[in-house]
């Protein structure tokens, strides 16, 4: 089925003679083959979006459909690749047309010259439907890659090839459905990127995912399969907040979507994960890694299909009964690609000349989101987490895009340039973020660590909004008019502020903070708090409780090894405890 062009505009091509396509559409432009999408139909006049650039591109060209919707490749080959924001793989595409990529290129997704080992796990007669497992391959060290019957199939298994090795389209399996027809199964499959993959039963996200970020794990935790927002003006860390979520968070698979963002932030990506150990298995992070570049410089249409192809790989990890995480920076460069595709299909615009359709189609994206039960026979329990940066102009969060993400996302890191210039990492804004995900965590937190975590973390948010209203009085007034224990506030405030929320990106004991660090740390801060305002009631000089030298020992405390933690802390408190009954001992009783 092919047709004519008559428009060019930009990315956006009007072609006739295309009756018989749908929307959705896959398509190849002009004698190169550029790759575009059908957007919408009028008659036989298709609008379609070129992922590539139509420079030299005219009226006359002709306009291939091959009848197939926009689909990613999944299978093994996936992990430690970097993909374009069409699931082409860019090392592989520079192999062939050299640094700068030729437009028309087309490699497959998925290499299909590599074997894997391949080790079958159903047999013969076993009936199985969609995500039952066929056998498994060892795709890196760190990931066992499940080969999976198609969601949509099901019925009697034929054969099933022996273990050995074998590229990702060679036939591994034959199934006979219901109807008799036989199917011959690859170690790969397709699927619709606009289109989110079935699962049996979806739950109410219950565990925490931790990032060894203490003001994100302890202040506002996200769950696993949980939907956060990163929001904040340029400069302010976004890309820093997402590396570290990358690196350091518990999940076994992280898909990172460079999406509209600068090339030089993505090849800092791609210089660091090979290096960096995971700190769970001591392996290197891309090995449980896919990464997705569209920078600022690539086609503007291909980066509303990159969001897209990150959250389709992300389920179908997800289908394996694994933890996974999208970042996606930033939505707000993807919006900007709607909003120009909107412009040029001459729709209605909405605020600020944004589509009409942007809040549902961020809806779309973040509900992909969530913990759910696995198709298949076995029980398998598998999460995906969104984490979206949105980098409003100017640092604007009134503007459209934050607005409608703060909509959906239920956990809001408000980035605050004014802290990010103060050289505080990360420089999340206690005072503005948010998470609602406390109460479905709490039991967990409770069941790990005991009351004391839950109870910790309320009273720190506590001192510091007091804080935040001392310093107006201060601003006015100056600091020597407060009372002691206001004193004492301001003091515990920048303890918390300075010892536990700020972080060392560039100091390994300090770059990641498990959870009984985390706890232990901010219990010794507000332990401190308790027994300083205790020994003021008791007559206790406050500049003594100030200056004893335990308090820098706390300050340094972050920077101790984890498996140190019990041990060193349980000194500090009680070089601490004692300390302070001295200057009590020093003070007159009242």
């Amino acid at each position: 089925m092919s047709g004519t062009i008559t428009k060019v505009s930009g990315p956006l091509v009007l072609a006739e003679g295309l009756a018989d396509a749908n929307v959705s559409d896959v398509v190849r432009v002009g004698r190169e083959r550029l790759i575009g999408e059908i957007l919408n139909m009028t008659g036989d006049t298709a609008s379609i979006q070129v992922y590539e650039e139509t420079t030299g591109l005219g009226p006359g060209a002709e306009v291939f459909s091959t009848g197939m919707p926009m689909s990613v490749e999944l299978g093994p080959g996936m992990l430690e690749n970097i993909y374009d924001g069409i699931q082409r793989p860019l090392p592989e595409m520079r192999a062939i047309s050299g640094d700068c990529i030729t437009r028309g290129t087309d490699v497959a997704a998925l290499s299909r010259e590599k074997k894997w080992a391949f080790t079958p796990v159903a047999k013969p007669g076993d009936q199985l439907s969609g995500g039952d497992v066929i056998g498994t391959v060892q795709e890196t060290s760190a990931i066992l890659h499940k080969i999976m019957v198609p969601p949509r199939l099901k019925g009697e298994i034929i054969s099933v090839i022996g273990e050995g090795e074998y590229t990702v389209d060679e036939v591994v399996c034959t199934l006979r459905d219901d109807s008799g027809k036989e199917h011959q199964l690859t170690m790969s499959q397709r699927w619709p990127v606009r289109i989110a993959r079935p699962y049996s039963k979806k739950f109410v996200p219950r565990r925490p995912m931790n990032s060894g970020q203490r003001i994100i794990d302890t202040l506002f935790p996200i769950s696993k399969g949980g939907t956060a927002a990163v929001p904040g003006p340029f400069g302010s860390g976004k890309t820093v907040v997402q590396h570290q979520l990358a690196k350091w968070s518990d999940v076994d698979i992280v898909v990172y979507i460079g999406c509209g963002e600068r090339g030089n932030e993505m090849t800092d990506v791609l210089n660091e994960f090979p290096e960096l150990k995971d700190p769970r298995n001591g392996e290197p992070l891309m090995k449980r890694t896919v990464l997705i570049a569209n920078t600022s410089d690539m086609p503007v249409a291909a980066r509303e299909a990159s969001i897209y192809t990150g959250i389709t790989i992300a389920e179908y990890f997800r289908d394996m009964g694994y933890d996974v995480a999208v970042l996606a920076d930033s939505t707000s460069r993807w919006a900007e690609a709607l909003r120009e595709m909107s412009g040029r299909l001459e729709e209605m615009p909405g605020e600020e000349g944004y589509p009409a359709y942007l809040a549902s189609r961020l809806a779309q994206f973040y509900e992909r989101a969530g913990v759910v039960e696995c198709l298949g026979s076995d029980d398998r329990r598998g999460s995906v987490t969104a984490i979206g940066a949105v980098s409003p102009p100017g640092g604007d969060i009134s503007e459209p895009v934050s607005q409608a993400t703060m909509r959906i996302v239920k956990v809001f890191w408000a980035l605050d340039s004014s802290l990010a210039y103060a050289r505080h990492f990360p420089a999340i804004n206690w005072l503005t973020s948010y998470s609602l995900y406390l109460d479905s965590l709490g039991p967990w937190y409770t069941e790990q660590f005991g009351e004391r975590y839950m109870k910790n973390r309320e009273r720190a948010m506590h001192i510091l909004q007091e804080e935040s209203e001392l310093q107006e009085i201060v601003r006015l007034v100056g600091q020597d008019s407060l009372s002691p224990a206001d004193r004492l506030t301001m003091e515990t405030a920048k303890m918390i502020r300075e010892d536990f929320l700020m972080q060392n990106a560039f100091m390994d004991e300090d770059a990641y903070s498990s959870y009984n660090k985390q706890f232990k740390l901010l219990g010794l801060v507000i332990s401190y708090d308790e027994l300083c305002r205790e020994a003021l009631s008791r007559g206790a000089d406050m500049n003594a409780l100030f200056a004893i030298t335990a308090r820098e020992k706390i300050a340094r405390a972050k920077i101790i090894a984890d498996d140190l933690v019990n041990e060193e802390f349980e000194k500090i408190e009680k070089e601490m405890k004692q300390q302070i009954d001295e200057a009590v001992s020093g003070g007159e009783l009242i």
